[in-house]
């Protein structure tokens, strides 16, 4: 093999090698399917459904865009539910190094939905911008559906873990402690040096003056 053979075979090892260290590197979500048992307060009673269900985040930009999926549906209608008679809605729960909740929503039921049949949660989605870095988690809370001017609230009451964990980074990122050092830039530099050579020559004119004032007193003496 050729010298120059020899050093290509070098480099793409070496690129190779740096790709793994970069992909080990790199912190990856942890996401999990959970089943979330939601109990329902409906128009006409209370009512109840187990939903296996899965939160995903995408990078975009300083923000992530979170979805949440239904794999089962979790109430049900005592009449048919015609198209887009439905409009469902949820609250992610975000713990760990930045507490707080994110809004999703979806689009109304693209069929009709049969009476007393499970009502199937098309995927919702909506934004999270982090405000502090860290490690977060996103959990499935209260589900909100509303339909024909009634609503229906489903509550999850077996305290699932989280569908999602996430590294995530603020906006920005943490305060750079430099912008609180004094400046010492070439111009703060010259204006220091400017300040001490103005000490010296207003000492200088003072040992001037007060040489001048002490031989005249010599010369008046």
């Amino acid at each position: 093999m050729s010298y120059r053979n020899r050093k290509r075979t070098a480099l793409a090892a070496a690129a190779a090698v740096a790709g793994s260290a970069v992909l080990i590197a790199a912190p990856a979500a942890q996401a999990a399917v959970v089943d979330v048992d939601y109990q329902c307060r409906t128009p006409i009673g209370p009512k109840g459904a187990v939903s296996p269900i899965d939160i995903r985040a995408e990078k975009s930009g300083s923000a992530y865009r979170l979805t949440m999926s239904f794999r089962k549906g979790v109430s049900s209608s005592p009449i048919e539910l015609g198209k887009g008679a439905m409009n469902p809605s949820a609250v992610i729960e975000v713990g760990g190094a930045d507490p707080g909740e994110v809004r999703v929503s979806g689009p109304a039921n693209a069929a009709a939905i049969p009476a007393e049949t499970p009502i199937k949660i098309n995927d919702l989605s909506g934004t999270y911008t982090p405000r502090r870095s860290g490690k977060v988690t996103f959990t499935a809370g209260v589900l909100t559906i509303k339909a024909l001017g009634t609503t229906t609230t489903c509550t999850p009451r077996n305290n699932p873990g989280p569908s999602l964990e996430l590294d995530v980074t603020a906006a920005g990122g943490p305060a750079s402690a430099s912008s609180q050092l004094p400046r010492t830039g070439p111009l703060d530099s010259a204006m220091a040096l400017g300040t001490l050579g103005g000490t010296v020559l207003l000492t200088g004119a003072a040992g001037v003056l007060w040489l001048t004032r002490r031989g005249g007193g010599r010369a008046a003496g």
